[in-house]
């Protein structure tokens, strides 16, 4: 599918791949009891499983809260630059369902589509 959009935070993410009439999810959670020290490694890797799984995609709109985003555009830009050009944007969410979460990357893919003159969703 050529859009998704994930909803990340510091423990989980909740990919959805979707296209004009199909969509598909996953949740991607990190590994082990988080220990004094290991935090930013379990987030590293975490973050390292968000963009394998999206490595194929070519329209990516990354939610959550702002620092979960702000890291992860941190991550990407210095660890994945490969994947960065794929991400279309970035946006501050509260928890949204979903549904919400898809219908809010519906409306910024179609957006962004119609900015580059790609074929809508």
């Amino acid at each position: 599918m050529r859009h998704a959009v994930v909803e990340i935070s510091h423990e989980e993410a909740h990919l959805v791949r979707f296209d004009s009439e199909h969509h598909d999810s996953a949740r991607i959670k990190t590994h082990g009891r988080r220990t004094p020290g290991s935090a930013v490694r379990a987030e590293h890797e975490l973050f390292g499983e968000v963009c394998d799984a999206l490595a194929e995609t070519p329209e990516i709109l990354v939610t959550g809260s702002k620092t979960a985003v702000a890291d992860f555009k941190h991550y990407v830009e210095k660890h994945r630059s490969a994947l960065a050009p794929n991400v279309i944007g970035y946006e501050t969410t509260n928890h949204p369902t979903e549904n919400q979460l898809l219908a809010l990357a519906r409306t910024f893919a179609l957006k962004h589509d119609q900015l580059d003159g790609t074929a809508p969703i």
